[in-house]
């Protein structure tokens, strides 16, 4: 038995190219551009940089004071109203005059009552004072009227869109609907009579022992007020005794007022902007003499502190019922 060798196979010849195509081009290759180099800014084009660059985070802040932390101090400061009014309440020594249970004028900001208004969902503690720091806590009180429940005509003021904007709602309220207020003397039951705006005719004045609850917010689009809104309600059933009033209209600070502004902490924005300007000549001279990273770790923080003090400073200036 025999066995053939088969020749090895033989490699086929590459195609001839057809006539008349070209050649297959060679590969580009990538030549970056030069990069023509920067002239270095000038004095004045490097402090127009710092300045707007310094105003854009100040603004920045002052956003985020009014639309995020605003709201979140407005959540802590009612937890703790809520939590020390309660004590008083279950202990008997809530205030039911503008001084406490020692007879001692009531400080700005101390809680005097709790408003429930089913129909907006709203549950609020109401603060003593009306000014712009005041109602960063919640609705306020204002001190030359008397407290919701007794004989007389009580003023509630809240804000419309910062810090919580409990009052927001506050325009939807429709004659016939009820809300209560929790004071010292007990749970008080009001009926909304009607709401009214700058020019519109005022509800006849209360009867003598009657008890009234003027409600009081920002009309408009929400940080954009055009005017006042008023919430007028009656008492369901008898008032109780009035408490002794210190303040009067015209002893009333000016700051307490609807749509004021609060300039009794000038002062305090006058020395954050001093903190800030000293942060910042702080950050340019570390930037170039030690670098931009430990510029960053150390000197970045104590600006954003710096920016937030100022931006809550000026947060203080706006209207109080905005």
């Amino acid at each position: 038995m025999t066995t053939t060798d088969t020749p090895p196979a033989t490699p086929r010849a590459a195609p001839a190219p057809r006539r008349g195509t070209p050649p297959p081009r060679p590969p580009r290759r990538y030549v970056p551009r030069p990069v023509r180099p920067r002239a270095p800014l000038t004095p004045w084009q490097a402090f127009v940089r710092g300045v707007l660059a310094l105003v854009a985070t100040l603004l920045l802040m002052f956003i985020l004071d009014l639309l995020v932390f605003g709201p979140i101090q407005h959540l802590a400061a009612q937890q703790q109203l809520r939590d020390s009014f309660r004590s008083q309440l279950s202990a008997g020594t809530a205030p039911v005059s503008e001084g406490d249970y020692n007879n001692v004028l009531l400080a700005d900001g101390a809680p005097v009552a709790i408003l429930s208004i089913p129909r907006l969902g709203v549950s609020e503690v109401i603060v003593e004072g009306t000014s712009s720091a005041d109602l960063r806590l919640g609705p306020g009180h204002r001190r030359d009227t008397v407290l919701p429940g007794q004989a007389g005509v009580s003023v509630i003021m809240g804000r419309a869109a910062g810090f919580g904007g409990p009052f927001s709602g506050l325009q939807a309220l429709q004659p016939g609907d009820q809300f209560e207020v929790r004071t010292g003397q007990g749970l008080s039951t009001f009926v909304v009579i009607g709401l009214r705006y700058a020019g519109d005719p005022t509800p006849p004045a209360p009867v003598a022992g009657e008890s009234r609850v003027i409600l009081m917010t920002a009309r408009g689009l929400p940080f954009v007020p055009v005017g006042v809104a008023y919430v007028d309600a009656r008492l369901v059933g008898d008032a109780q005794t009035a408490g002794t009033r210190q303040t009067t209209s015209l002893t009333l600070p000016p700051s307490d007022t609807a749509m004021a502004t609060d300039t009794s902490t000038v002062w305090a924005l006058v020395f954050a902007l001093q903190f800030l300007v000293a942060a910042e000549i702080a950050a340019v001279w570390s930037f170039r003499r030690v670098g931009p990273r430990k510029t960053w770790i150390v000197l970045v923080p104590i600006l954003v502190l710096a920016n937030l003090f100022v931006a809550d400073q000026l947060v203080r200036l706006l209207p109080n019922l905005l």
